[in-house]
């Protein structure tokens, strides 16, 4: 997109009270965006736009985060392999404007992935690449895992883990972009 930035990761517990996938999302992304806004805010000598996201899978009603372990990894992937199911990213603001007023703004990219039937040893080889040690749902559409994906509905890029068009979409919406 041809940002200038700078990756300041939250240190927050990733926790939400919501029971409702999208709006889980959204609260997780809320919670890095201020967070991590918060701590620069002293710092903030310019106009300076915080981006917090965080990326869930959701199968049926199971909200699926980064597995513990190989074994859930595993588990997970049984449960995605053959199916559909959806990847929710959210997307968060902070930002002040001219006379330092705090801005806020949040949304959630939703797409539909259909993977296709695996075998037991082709997720055993897959979980052997180690990508899906930190991703929610235990994969990476960019990586390995590509080769199982039958399609998608939606932003690939909000697969990835950022939603970068509508991200540009909101950041004009909000007078951010030039």
């Amino acid at each position: 997109m041809g940002l200038t930035f700078e990756i300041i990761p939250a240190a927050g517990e990733e926790k939400s009270t919501r029971k409702d996938p999208e709006h889980y999302v959204t609260e997780l992304a809320e919670h890095k965006a201020k967070e991590v806004f918060q701590r620069v805010l002293p710092e903030m000598t310019e106009t300076v736009i915080v981006i917090g996201s965080d990326t869930i899978v959701v199968l049926g009603d199971r909200i699926l985060g980064k597995p513990k372990d190989r074994g859930e990894a595993f588990e997970m992937i049984r449960a995605l392999q053959g199916r559909e199911h959806q990847v929710m990213t959210a997307v968060a603001l902070c930002w002040t404007d001219e006379e330092g007023a705090v801005h806020r703004d949040s949304f959630c990219s939703i797409t539909e992935v259909s993977v296709n039937a695996m075998s037991g040893e082709e997720i055993r080889n897959y979980l052997a690449t180690g990508e899906a040690d930190d991703k929610a749902g235990a994969y990476g559409i960019q990586g390995t895992f590509g080769m199982y994906v039958a399609g998608i509905r939606g932003s690939y890029h909000g697969v990835v883990g950022l939603p970068t068009a509508a991200l540009y979409q909101r950041l004009k919406a909000n007078g951010l972009w030039q």
